[in-house]
């Protein structure tokens, strides 16, 4: 048994904004908040990264047009305890699917560490 950090990208849309910024607060307050109601506070929410064509340079996940954003954010959660590194993701997409239904989710990195090699960091 071993424990993970699961990464999940979600595409998040937001509607009635008028810039970037605002649509990336709500997009994080919103995911945010329909996480706590479930109890999954323990989800840490961020807005995603995409390269920049041209340079390369990363920039926020976000596009807004005719007042309708699409944001990119990142989940992250913790599973503990998983048979293995399938199996984590699965858990993963189940506690943060149940709780953002009809929010499209992508695994985009698993981490495995091992708590007793943290502790001694």
């Amino acid at each position: 048994m071993s424990d993970y950090l699961v990464a999940m990208e979600a595409a998040w849309l937001v509607r009635d904004v008028d810039d970037v910024d605002d649509a990336i607060g709500v997009a994080v307050s919103e995911a945010g908040k329909r996480l706590n109601e479930r109890d999954k506070s323990y989800v840490e929410v961020d807005v995603g990264a995409t390269g920049c064509p041209a340079c390369g340079e990363p920039f926020d996940s976000a596009f807004v047009a005719a007042g309708t954003a699409i944001v990119g954010l990142v989940l992250e959660i913790e599973i503990f305890n998983a048979d293995g590194r399938e199996h984590a993701q699965r858990i993963a997409k189940s506690e943060v699917g149940g709780a953002l239904r009809d929010v499209p989710l992508d695994i985009v990195e698993t981490i495995e560490h091992d708590p007793e090699e943290d502790a001694e960091a």
